[in-house]
């Protein structure tokens, strides 16, 4: 290839690169020059960096200088559209081919646009020609789907872009279909130069150990459905809106439809504005759903995953993680959704209700894009699994029960470490829970002025004491349900009797003066 021009001057249309777009078009253009015409270039961007208007600058300056055709595939048809129109806006003549595209003037064009179902199709018809095609652009190449129309174009130089170099199909892993990565500006980067706005998150300690996994390597929709529409789960999902998002402009990604369809009725029942779509929704309808998302500013959507590539909305305030996922592109794809950068906005906010913080870490961290690019299975096997992610969990009291432990500096206490403690000085592990017990009591008595109180109390202890047992059960490698059963009963008898036989002794010491009569 030809090297670009220093800037856009001879452009008539288009929009004016900024200058690390400017930079990863003259590495790529490097590259296109020092690389057989075969040559398989990988090229990431974080979501929201331009990738589309890099790669329509990349196809108007190689048609300036080569005598050759260019592809670009997409795998969605929105993405197709709006490729295109990129494209014409920066001077590309180009034809979109989908089913209904009539080819029979495909020698006019020099540029083309298609789905990669409908091109594999035509390709196996023989009814597009593909022979001069010298420049195969990829968006979102993560998708595997594109991998087998690699066969149709073994003399042309093929550009991947995409936001996660990791793919899809561990089985298929991306270095085995390109040749060189080259890493584009870090999120970081993009935000400190206010490209991109900072996510705020607020994460919640979810338990998730009831989630299958599925064959393609992700929680499956059932074992997610089973949880994410249980009463528990979307009260805790109404009370994290309220609490941080309440007002703004919010986006909801679930797994599963019935799920949306759940947490639609939940949020239209507490008076919230609120819609609901998925890819059942007719064309019209998701144009109007999505016009009235942009125009209400408390509006709050509630999808599936089909909102996470092509959607851009920068008056989106909130992010709501209502599902877990081990996709790594994934969680940076929903997140990317509240990234774009407006006036007003420099910020957006990340509410995770499926531990995908601990599992992948923030958003935006400085990750080693070329190691997890030679090595994707090196990356997956770091990741924690659930049990591990949930045993590093502090249990907190919900605050308006903390409300009633007032008076004491911490209610927390670490069943977990105390069982280590008492196996080092040889003790029963029975001391563990009697250590418990204790606590506890002494908990409700720093909050009491007579016994009544305190047995009061620890009756609104029911959930810390389930959590401790199953710590403890857990710790014992004991768990059956009817041991479970016993054992709470247990303890719960066993903490009103100490308080009983203890109360006068403990108040005194406590509060300094005996209790009232």
């Amino acid at each position: 290839m030809s090297e670009m021009t220093t800037e856009s001057e001879e452009r008539k249309t288009g929009k004016e690169l900024y200058s690390y777009q400017k930079g990863a078009i003259n590495k790529i253009f490097k590259s296109f020059e020092d690389a057989p015409e075969d040559y398989h270039l990988l090229y990431q961007l974080p979501t929201g960096g331009g990738k589309t208007v890099i790669f329509s600058e990349i196809v108007r300056q190689y048609l300036k200088h080569h005598n050759k055709k260019v592809l670009v595939m997409t795998h969605r048809i929105e993405l197709c559209k709006q490729t295109s129109k990129m494209l014409t806006g920066f001077g590309v003549v180009n034809k979109v081919v989908d089913s209904k595209a009539n080819l029979d003037d495909q020698e006019e064009y020099s540029c083309f646009v298609a789905m990669v179902e409908t091109l594999n199709n035509r390709l196996n018809e023989d009814k597009l020609d593909i022979s001069d095609i010298g420049l195969v652009i990829i968006d979102e190449a993560h998708y595997n789907s594109f991998t087998k129309l690699f066969k149709f174009f073994e003399k042309s130089f093929i550009l991947g872009v995409t936001a996660t170099p990791l793919s899809s199909n561990m089985k298929l892993p991306m270095k085995d279909n390109y040749n060189e990565l080259i890493v584009g500006e870090t999120i970081e980067s993009l935000i400190e130069n206010e490209f991109l706005a900072r996510a705020e998150v607020f994460a919640y300690n979810m338990g998730l150990t009831s989630l299958e996994v599925g064959s393609n390597g992700d929680y499956t929709v059932k074992s997610s459905e089973d949880l994410y529409t249980n009463q528990d789960m979307l009260g805790k999902l109404l009370d994290a809106y309220k609490k941080h998002s309440l007002g703004k402009k919010t986006l909801i990604f679930n797994n599963g439809i019935n799920t949306s369809l759940h947490v639609f009725d939940t949020f239209r029942a507490a008076g919230f504005p609120i819609a609901h779509l998925d890819n059942t929704a007719t064309k019209k309808q998701r144009n109007q759903i999505l016009k009235w998302f942009k125009e209400t500013p408390n509006a709050i959507l509630t999808s599936v995953s089909i909102l996470t590539t092509g959607f851009d909305e920068p008056t989106v305030d909130t992010i709501i993680l209502n599902r877990a996922t081990k996709s790594l592109t994934l969680y940076y794809q929903m997140i990317g959704r509240g990234s774009r950068i407006l006036k007003n906005k420099s910020k957006f906010s990340v509410i995770d209700l499926g531990n995908n913080l601990y599992r992948f870490g923030p958003w935006g961290a400085d990750l080693d894009w070329q190691k997890i690019f030679n090595s994707p299975n090196y990356y997956m096997d770091k990741l924690l699994n659930d049990e591990e992610i949930e045993s590093k969990f502090k249990h907190e009291m919900p605050e308006e029960l903390r409300a009633e432990f007032a008076n004491s500096e911490e209610v927390y206490f670490d069943i977990k470490d105390t069982y280590i403690q008492s196996v080092k000085n040889g003790q029963s592990s029975k001391v563990v829970l009697e250590q418990s017990i204790a606590q506890h009591a002494k908990i409700c008595i720093e909050n009491s002025e007579d016994i009544y109180d305190a047995l009061g109390l620890a009756k609104m202890l029911g959930e810390d004491i389930n959590y401790r047992i199953q710590a403890y059960a857990k710790c014992i490698s004991k768990s059956t349900h009817n041991f479970l059963t016993w054992l709470k009963d247990d303890y719960r008898k066993k903490l009103n009797t100490y308080l009983r036989d203890n109360f006068d002794t403990l108040f005194e010491e406590i509060h300094g003066r005996p209790p009232e009569d």
